[in-house]
């Protein structure tokens, strides 16, 4: 042990530097569990992981420490893929090695080139240099991912900055320790002091950091000018470092992976529709939740060709009658979009005004969109301006949904893809979903209680408060940070909590009804209405899978309610009717409350924690730095009391007066009849010596005190050592002994 502890010493920095490296590997991991398996993530940490532990372990034994991580490469392999059901050993010792051979390919190479990576990087990365250059290629390529992909990873790259600075800061030691070895066995004799200072120095940075005021840019960067001519949405950090959308102008969005920040309201027109029923009109819908947004989903469901008068295919849902509604949809604005808009589910398209309309349009049945291919033509792209649709609107069974038991609605389980939650979902949203159900029986009630809660307990505001943002998880954010939003937060809030439950849902956006106009020429259906919709008018929902009965749209946004079409109506409080609501989002806005009561925040963060440390240790600091001067500050507040600066005569005596409550602590008291001269000569009695360890104050005293002497700054500077020498040396007195008293002959 001995013999290992001396070896760790002298090869202190080859453990160190794995450390920094391992940093580097989790960061880039943060990343790839986005496009990797759950499983192929966490063998390449857990072999990673392994063979780092053993470096730091045995930082100087080189050919036994390949063996021993050769070992722990395999036995990281099969634990995690047991683990992960990729197999399930049995048998036989051959059997079982059997098995798992067959199961570990193609996850090997992932591992293994994990391993050889990092066996690559602590060998190569050993100079200033070399450290710099590494973070270099590691950093650029990830910024730019995060500007040019959905997933956020600002705090990968501070991260990967903070472990270059502090294998920058070990190089150097290393450094410092082969030129000067007497300098570093000094450091090694007494560390605090260095520790203690750079702990501070980090603290002093990270309060710093977090208090910056965030400013914008004053330059715009290519690519977001390049963003803003293509008229796509546009990203920034907010005051607290979180990615975030800048506020625009509202419309159909076009991208839904970085969901989050304001808007303002554009009343610019976007259609008309004529239709037999007021409804939602529907968009495309989403599936797969990041953690910013939704990713779009393009690998779900099959594209199938479109005809006209073709009756399109939808998901079976053959315990919910429905209504035939006709919508005839003229568009007011040039604008382009990737869908036809109208009720849910569309079921047949009449007429369309653009020649060869059927091979721009393919249907995609799992999510009832219609997809518009906007190729374009002629140097513009096109798309209609004028179709008629029909579609068959379900009409609800509240009744019935209300009384179906889970087992009932999912017999054979739930489709994984409706109840997908990301690696490393916020257990606390999970939680307050579960306390908000308690009291459901069936998934109808909960569905219910969660809208409820939504509803009741959050603002509705198309610019909320990000300052309040800690999370990196958008649901997470809204629910215990910003407390407020608009309907991204809402219904995104809505699919997560209900999917945490296991209750199948996904997110909709297309856009609200509109206002209705008194004036319908060309009345194209019997009993027909027309609505006005602009670009405040877009809107998201979510929509809940009842099994036989289908998807029912379900609207969590504070203010808002989706037109349903229902069997009957419940005569409890607990059924989802939604009365038709005229109010475009600013409207709605209008009409919330001013205050909403906040959920419970009974979770933690590591944002806070760090800062909360870092506060606490320049306090710390700071009291340390106080004590340490305290006789510097005692003389300037007795200064602002006597009308000026002291002069050393006058130091003197409060010094003296000083030590007096220092003596009079250890049981030493100078009773008022006495002059200082009389006490010293009667504490000598108590405590042998105590007299001429203090006759040298006492002299300065009385020379301060009655002599027409001035005090010089040098006899002032000897008395400050001299009463410092004698508080810390004071242990060494001992009592006199007691006085034998003289027997009489």
């Amino acid at each position: 042990m001995k013999k290992w502890a001396e070896s760790f010493k002298s090869s202190w920095y080859t453990a160190v530097a794995a450390v920094w490296l391992m940093i580097f590997a989790i960061q880039w991991l943060n990343y790839t569990r986005t496009v990797w398996f759950d499983e192929t993530n966490a063998l390449v940490l857990a072999v990673l992981t392994t063979v780092a532990v053993i470096h730091v372990l045995l930082p100087d034994i080189s050919w036994f420490r390949l063996g021993l991580k050769a070992v722990g490469f395999v036995v990281a392999m099969y634990a995690t893929l047991k683990s992960y059901g990729i197999f399930q050993p049995s048998g036989t010792l051959a059997s079982r090695a059997e098995q798992f051979s067959q199961a570990m390919f193609p996850y090997v190479w992932f591992a293994l080139i994990g391993w050889l990576l990092f066996e690559l990087c602590i060998r190569a990365v050993n100079s200033q240099r070399r450290i710099l250059i590494f973070a270099f290629l590691n950093i650029v390529p990830m910024a730019a991912l995060d500007s040019f992909t959905v997933v956020s990873l600002w705090k990968q790259v501070a991260w990967i900055v903070f472990a270059t600075m502090g294998w920058l800061v070990c190089d150097h030691f290393r450094r410092f320790q082969t030129r000067f070895p007497r300098g570093w066995k000094a450091i090694r004799r007494n560390p605090f002091k260095l520790l203690i200072n750079t702990a501070v120095v980090f603290s002093l940075v990270i309060l710093a950091g977090v208090n910056m005021p965030f400013v914008q840019p004053i330059l715009t960067d290519p690519y977001t000018a390049w963003r803003q001519m293509q008229g796509t949405s546009n990203v920034a950090f907010n005051a607290n470092g979180l990615l975030q959308g800048q506020a625009s102008a509202s419309g159909y969005s076009r991208e839904d992976g970085q969901l989050g920040g304001g808007f303002n309201f554009d009343y610019t027109p976007v259609m008309t529709i004529e239709s037999t029923e007021r409804s939602y009109w529907r968009g495309e819908t989403r599936m797969t939740y990041t953690g910013s947004g939704w990713d779009a989903d393009s690998g779900w469901g099959a594209l199938e060709e479109v005809s006209r008068e073709q009756e399109l295919e939808t998901e079976a849902a053959p315990l919910t009658p429905t209504k035939t509604v006709r919508q005839k949809v003229t568009m007011q604005s040039e604008s382009t979009y990737p869908v036809l808009f109208g009720a849910y589910a569309i079921n047949k398209i009449e007429s369309l005004d653009v020649e060869n309309g059927e091979s721009r349009m393919q249907w995609k049945p799992e999510q009832g969109e219609l997809h518009w291919q906007e190729r374009a033509g002629r140097g513009a792209r096109i798309y209609p301006k004028t179709y008629t649709i029909t579609s068959k609107v379900p009409v609800v069974p509240v009744d019935a949904l209300q009384a179906a038991a889970y087992d009932k609605l999912y017999p054979e389980g739930v489709d994984p893809r409706y109840v997908q939650i990301p690696r490393g979902f916020p257990q606390r949203v999970t939680d307050l979903a579960a306390e908000v159900t308690a009291s459901g029986q069936t998934p109808y009630e909960k569905v219910y209680l969660l809208q409820q809660h939504l509803q009741q307990n959050y603002l509705y505001t198309n610019n909320p408060t990000l300052s309040r943002r800690q999370s990196d998880d958008f649901v997470e954010s809204f629910l215990f940070d910003i407390k407020e939003g608009y309907c991204d937060y809402f219904s995104t809030a809505m699919v997560m909590m209900a999917r945490s439950q296991g209750i199948p849902a996904r997110w909709v956006k297309g856009y609200a009804p509109g206002t209705p106009s008194g004036d319908v020429p060309d009345r194209f259906s019997e009993n027909s209405s027309q609505y006005e919709v602009t670009n405040a008018n877009a809107h998201s929902w979510a929509e809940v899978y009842f099994g036989d009965y289908g998807w029912v749209p379900v609207e969590a946004t504070r203010g808002f309610t989706v037109p349903l079409l229902e069997e009957s109506s419940a005569p409890d409080d607990s059924e989802v009717k939604q009365e038709p609501a005229d109010q475009t989002e600013e409207e709605e806005e209008e009409a919330a409350p001013n205050e909403a009561a906040a959920p419970t925040d009974s979770g933690s963060n590591l944002v806070p924690i760090i800062v909360a440390v870092a506060a606490v240790i320049v306090a710390a600091w700071g009291a340390y730095l106080l004590w340490l001067r305290r006789r510097s500050v005692y003389f300037f507040l007795m200064g602002l009391r006597m009308g000026g600066p002291l002069t050393a005569d006058q130091k003197i005596v409060l010094e003296t007066e000083r030590f007096l409550r220092f003596l009079n602590r250890k049981g030493l008291k100078r009773e008022e009849h006495e002059t200082l001269r009389e006490s010293v000569s009667r504490w000598d009695k108590k405590v042998a010596g105590s007299e001429a360890a203090i006759a040298p104050i006492l002299a300065l005293f009385e020379k301060a005190r009655y002599s027409p002497e001035r005090i010089t700054d040098k006899e002032w500077v000897e008395m400050q050592h001299l009463a410092s020498e004698l508080r810390k040396n004071w242990k060494g007195y001992y009592p006199a002994p007691p006085a034998v008293p003289e027997s009489s002959s």
